[in-house]
C-alpha cells in the first residue's frame, strides 16, 4: 500500500508548500478565535459591571503588563510558602507489650497431615 506516490521534485515541493500553508492557516484561525473569545469575555464583563450599577468611567481595563506582574508575584509568593525539607527519615522503634491478639503463631493453620 502506497500512501504518497511522488514522481518528481516539483510534486514534492507543491506538497510541502500546501502542507506549510495548511499549518499557517490553522494557526491564523486559532489566533483569530482566541482574539474573538477575549473580545466576547471583556464585552460580557463590561455589560455585567454596567448592569451592577457602575458607569463607563468607573470601569477600567487592567493593562496586560500589570496582570502579568500580579500573576508572577502571586506565583512567587505561593511557591515560597513551602519550606525546604531535609529528606532525612527518622524511624523510632517503639517497644510494645506482648499481646496474644498480635501474635502470629495462633493464626497459623496446621497444614501437615499425619497418617
Amino acid at each position: 500500500m502506497v500512501l504518497l506516490k511522488i514522481h518528481n521534485w516539483s510534486e514534492l515541493l507543491v506538497g510541502a508548500a500546501i502542507g506549510i500553508l495548511v499549518v499557517f492557516l490553522a494557526l491564523a484561525i486559532l489566533v483569530l478565535l482566541f482574539e474573538l473569545v477575549q473580545y466576547l469575555m471583556l464585552n460580557s464583563s463590561k455589560k455585567k459591571q454596567i448592569k451592577a450599577g457602575k458607569t463607563i468611567e468607573e470601569i477600567k481595563d487592567i493593562p496586560a503588563n500589570e496582570i502579568a506582574a500580579i500573576s508572577m508575584a502571586l506565583h512567587l509568593y505561593m511557591n515560597d510558602m513551602h519550606d525546604e525539607e531535609s529528606n532525612v527519615i527518622t524511624i523510632k522503634r517503639i517497644e510494645r507489650r506482648y499481646s496474644p491478639w498480635n501474635s502470629k503463631i495462633y493464626g497459623l493453620n496446621n497444614t501437615i497431615c499425619k497418617k
